[in-house]
């Protein structure tokens, strides 16, 4: 499989599993361009991620509920991350993007509402050669790393 020029190692970028909802179709979603961006948030005072995620990161992506294989990447294009908000905000904030998370029900209902949530826009996702990684006791659906290689098996 060819090596994507945008894949070489980028100084300052973080490397970025992220789990997306097999039930909900997130992956099938992304490879139709039926959605562009995923999102994340947090119940507490804080953006989702502590402001971690940024523009030209690498974003590996896993399914959940699946084998724990590893099969696309892509790039954060763009980050829009809220302040603190009231929960007629946050569904506000949620309505505004949703036409690109095309959210299910179920995923709609655990977003909306959240007082702090993140967008994060998907580009140049693509198929990669297939990998396993190792998972430890970290039950995050986003974990951040320096380089992939660090987590995988």
């Amino acid at each position: 499989m060819a090596v994507s020029e945008w894949y070489q190692s980028k100084e300052g970028r973080a490397e970025h599993l992220v789990y997306l909802n097999s039930k909900a179709k997130e992956l099938e979603k992304l490879l139709t361009n039926e959605k562009t961006m995923i999102i994340r948030g947090a119940a507490g005072k804080k953006v989702p991620l502590g402001g971690r995620a940024k523009i030209g990161d690498i974003i590996y992506f896993v399914e959940t509920g699946g084998n724990m294989i590893v099969t696309h990447r892509a790039i954060i294009k763009d980050v829009i991350e809220s302040e603190k908000m009231t929960p007629d905000e946050s569904i506000a904030f949620v309505e505004t993007y949703q036409k690109e998370l095309n959210l299910s029900t179920e995923q709609y209902k655990r977003w909306a509402g959240k007082k702090c949530l993140a967008v994060f826009e998907i580009d140049k996702l693509e198929a990669i050669e297939p990998f396993k990684y190792r998972r430890d006791k970290n039950m995050d659906d986003w974990i951040i790393t320096e380089t992939i290689h660090d987590i995988k098996l």
